[in-house]
């Protein structure tokens, strides 16, 4: 059986009632259920944000660059080997295409970006779930994999390189910060860590480690806390708006050997 094949594999299951559940249909229903559980209910109370009468957009040095030749360079450096999202947008031919879509998508993606309107496919994901490790028959050990609009991961990675920006020039992150920072990775923090604490004890001193691990802290973050932090980092009112609808209204379903449930609220 090849690497990719037994990726997708998913063992019998264990329901809430302990019995066996075998058919690949059943398990992605019982996987839909679990995964979408995991979400918080502070998580789902966004309401969707619209633009009042009068209120003006951001102004143009508050505004992410959106360009032809931006979306056209990062069409044509996507994964043609990745699979689809859920509205059957092959990667490979958005690849090849980029040259002829690039401008009607630039203008799609800014008029998103100011009317903070999100398209519902970039909002819906399939899902697939990998097991990490202890018992197969636990639905709690698998984790789901998204596989989302390639369309919509490049508006997202624009907002993405924004925000980013943003908070770079603004000083908002620390020099500290390592993991979901350019040029920080979590290998290289563990390394001046214990360059750190090896210099310590080198030294004679007394040295104390506690760690803390947060489970499932991406899927149980609230979404009211985020956009909270995203307004104290003084992020444009704008591209706020963006994320609350872009977080809003979502749904996921679980495939399994190409077979799927229907889509699950999962805000």
């Amino acid at each position: 059986m090849s690497k990719s094949k037994t990726r997708e594999h998913v063992s019998p299951l264990l329901n809430e009632v302990v019995d066996l559940v075998t058919e690949d249909a059943e398990k992605a229903e019982l996987l839909n259920a679990f995964f979408a559980s995991v979400f918080t209910a502070k998580a789902s109370n966004q309401e969707p944000q619209t633009l009042e009468v009068g209120e003006s957009v951001s102004s143009k040095a508050d505004s992410p660059s959106i360009t032809e030749d931006w979306v056209r360079d990062h069409l044509g450096k996507s994964d043609s080997h990745k699979s689809m999202g859920p509205d059957g947008k092959n990667p490979r031919e958005l690849r090849e295409l980029a040259d002829v879509i690039a401008m009607p998508l630039s203008i799609t993606y800014d008029m998103s970006w100011r009317t903070g309107e999100v398209p519902k496919d970039w909002r819906k994901a399939n899902v697939k779930p990998v097991f990490k490790k202890g018992n197969k028959e636990d639905p709690g050990n698998y984790q789901p994999v998204s596989l989302i609009s390639i369309l919509g991961k490049v508006m997202e990675q624009l907002i993405l390189d924004f925000i980013s920006k943003h908070v770079e020039e603004k000083i908002f992150i620390r020099s500290g910060q390592h993991g979901f920072t350019k040029g920080k990775s979590c290998l290289n923090k563990m390394i001046a860590y214990y360059d750190i604490m090896s210099g310590w004890v080198d030294e004679g001193r007394a040295v104390d480690i506690a760690y803390l691990y947060f489970s499932k802290a991406f899927d149980t973050v609230s979404h009211n806390i985020l956009i909270d932090k995203l307004r104290k980092c003084r992020l444009d009112e704008t591209t706020v708006r963006w994320i609350v609808n872009w977080l809003s209204g979502r749904a996921q379903r679980i495939v399994i050997q190409q077979r799927s449930v229907q889509l699950e609220a999962c805000n």
